[in-house]
C-alpha cells in the first residue's frame, strides 16, 4: 500500500505563522504512519517536535530520527521533508527569522527537557486570536530553554549520487538488513569499488561506519520507549545485546542504559 503523501503544510489552527509582532507560534497536526510532508521551506525557523509518535526529518543532505524525547531545529528557508514513522501528534513551534535561537544554517537536535515540554504544551493552549502577556512570556522562555537543552548528535549524512542514494535510502528504511557492500553493488547497479569510493567522498566514512550510525539513530527512540536492549539489538541486525551495547558506548561514551537514564 503506497504511503499517503501530504502535499501542503497547512495546520489545524489558522494564523499560526510568526510575524514581527508575534514571533513564536505553534501549530498542531495529527499524522498517520507513513505520511510524508513533501520537500518545502518557509521564511521562518521551525522547532519540529512530536508529542507522541516518531518522524524522520531530512534536510541539508542529512537525516534525523525524531521521537518525543528529542526535537530538531530547522533554520529559516531550509528545504526539508518529514516522513512519519508511526502515528504522530506533531506540534511544530515556528520562530520568526529574527529570533532564531541558534546561529548559522545547521539543523540542531536537542533533548526535550521536562520544562520545555510543558512550555510547549502551555503555549498550545493560548488564544490564537489574541496575544497576551502570558503568551509573550511563554515564547521568551521557550527560546531561552531551547538553547539550554543538550544537543544530541544523531545526524546521518546523506549522499547525492543516485546509486549511493538508493543504497542509503534502503538501509534507512530497514537498517537491520544484513547485506554486504558487494551485495548492495549488485542491487544498485554500481561496482563495490565505486560504492566504496563514493562513501568516502560524499559521506566521509566507510559503508560499515555509516550503517552503524543509521542503526544507532534508529535505536535511540526504541530504547527511549522502553524496548528491551536484546530486542533492539536483534531488530537492528546486531549479533548480540553485548555487541550492540559496545558499539553504543564507543559512539556516545556511555552505555545505552546510562545514556537514557
Amino acid at each position: 500500500m503506497p504511503a499517503p503523501i501530504v502535499t501542503h503544510t497547512r495546520f489545524d489552527r489558522h494564523g499560526v505563522y510568526p510575524t514581527p509582532e508575534r514571533q513564536v507560534t505553534i501549530a498542531g497536526r495529527n499524522l498517520a504512519a507513513n505520511a510524508v510532508l513533501l520537500p518545502h521551506h518557509h521564511p521562518y525557523g521551525q522547532f519540529t517536535y512530536a508529542m507522541q509518535g516518531m518522524v524522520r526529518v531530512t534536510a541539508n543532505n542529512s537525516s534525523w530520527i525524531v521521537p518525543p524525547q528529542r526535537a530538531i531545529w530547522i533554520p529559516p528557508n531550509m528545504e526539508h521533508t518529514v516522513t512519519v514513522l508511526e502515528p504522530t501528534l506533531l506540534r511544530p513551534v515556528f520562530v520568526h527569522a529574527s529570533r532564531s535561537p541558534f546561529a548559522g544554517d545547521d539543523c540542531k537536535v536537542v533533548h526535550v527537557s521536562n520544562l520545555l515540554r510543558e512550555l510547549i504544551a502551555a503555549l498550545e493552549q493560548h488564544d490564537e486570536n489574541e496575544q497576551s502577556d502570558r503568551e509573550r512570556l511563554l515564547s521568551e522562555t521557550i527560546l531561552d530553554e531551547v538553547t539550554r537543552c543538550a544537543v544530541r548528535p544523531m545526524r546521518v549524512p546523506l549522499p547525492v549520487d543516485k546509486h549511493l542514494k538508493a543504497l542509503c535510502d534502503a538501509l534507512i528504511d530497514d537498517p537491520g538488513v544484513e547485506l554486504t557492500l558487494q551485495d548492495w553493488a549488485g542491487r544498485v547497479g554500481a561496482s563495490e569499488r565505486t560504492l566504496t569510493r563514493l562513501f568516502e567522498r560524499e559521506l566521509g566514512m566507510g559503508f560499515v561506519q555509516w550503517r552503524q550510525q543509521v542503526r544507532l539513530a534508529h535505536a535511540a527512540p526504541l530504547i527511549a520507549r522502553g524496548m528491551p536492549l536484546s530486542q533492539v539489538a536483534a531488530q537492528l541486525g546486531y549479533a548480540s545485546q553485548s555487541a550492540f551495547s559496545a558499539m553504543f558506548k564507543k559512539t556516545f561514551g556511555s552505555t545505552p542504559t546510562a545514556f537514557f537514564s
